[in-house]
């Protein structure tokens, strides 16, 4: 199985992210635009797994503390590619983030995943492929309280990506 670890957003946030994406959509002329229920912020990507891994990293998300924080939606952007590019929210800095992005990371690779040694840059992805002549830009900012972290699985159904929460972590108050 495909698995992830990620934020899910509240059906506010998600409302907030479908009025971007249909801002774009409507300066687009092709692309493929993320599903509503997709809408998530990766904190780390793992990759085919087992289930004797996704019970390892069960046990890693269980071992992570973290209180709740806010963060804050304040951009659009994009990654160049040559097929169309990948459009993205973006956060704002946020220290609170970072460091639930590297611990849940560090665990991790001592648990014995390998990961992307990539500089985290947190986006929730709009879409891919897009072809448009928007441009990257401020945003009226979208806030959330971050008081949760899941593992996703990523399968296709009935021609579908679906991401399906597998296990939850909540912060501690």
């Amino acid at each position: 199985m495909r698995l992830f670890i990620a934020i899910n957003f509240d059906k506010a946030t998600r409302d907030g992210l479908v009025l971007l994406q249909n801002d774009l959509r409507k300066q687009s002329t092709g692309g493929n635009f993320t599903l509503y229920t997709n809408l998530h912020l990766t904190l780390a990507f793992i990759g085919e797994c087992t289930a004797a891994q996704a019970n390892t990293i069960k046990t890693v998300i269980d071992s992570v503390n973290f209180t709740p924080f806010p963060i804050k939606i304040n951009s659009i952007g994009r990654f160049g590619r040559k097929e169309g590019d990948l459009w993205w929210a973006g956060i704002a800095e946020n220290k609170a983030l970072l460091a639930l992005q590297h611990n849940i990371t560090q665990k991790l690779i001592t648990a014995g995943f390998t990961l992307d040694t990539r500089k985290y840059n947190p986006h929730i992805t709009l879409g891919r492929k897009i072809i448009t002549a928007a441009a990257s830009q401020q945003i009226e900012p979208l806030h959330q309280s971050i008081a949760s972290i899941d593992l996703m699985k990523s399968e296709h159904i009935q021609g579908l990506l679906t991401y399906t929460t597998i296990h939850t972590k909540g912060a501690t108050t």
